[in-house]
């Protein structure tokens, strides 16, 4: 017991790095870089992308609202969808004042496709479906291009 260690101190002070010395953890991007945008903003882009495509050719969807929602509502507890399937878009007529609305779900989305590009090609497709719903027309009116792949 020649050397004995000498105690700890009692208070160290701010910690400055992590117990392994490689620093305090931090962002693992700058925001300004895609990496840095959630899934969530990334499927909202993808909406904007398709509605702005649509909007040059029907100027009155400035008057819609579009939406995105994680997944769809059922109306009442016990209550199930008219068919089998989720839907992955919806439509809210106006009313009261308020703007009709086109509504794309999430999830549903992102499970039925694998790549960007087919979840890109899915939600134009359903932006196009649903505009079409509201403004009374066939999907191939609102965008010729609809159902080409």
């Amino acid at each position: 017991m020649d050397n004995p260690v000498p105690p700890r101190a009692a208070d160290p002070g701010p910690r400055r790095r992590d117990r392994h010395g490689r620093g305090m953890r931090g962002p693992i991007a700058p925001p300004q870089v895609p990496l840095a945008a959630s899934r969530a903003e990334v499927f909202a882009d993808l909406v904007q992308d398709s509605v702005e495509r649509l909007e040059r050719r029907w100027p009155q969807l400035a008057d819609i609202d579009f939406l995105v929602l994680e997944v769809p509502q059922l109306d009442a507890p016990g209550e199930g969808w008219s068919d089998e399937t989720v839907p992955l878009g919806g439509t809210i007529a106006s009313r009261e004042g308020r703007p009709a609305r086109v509504i794309v779900y999430r999830r549903p989305v992102e499970i039925r496709t694998k790549g960007r590009d087919e979840r890109a090609a899915l939600v134009h497709e359903i932006v196009v479906e649903q505009v079409a719903e509201l403004l009374g027309l066939t999907p191939e009116t609102v965008d010729p291009r609809y159902g080409e792949d």
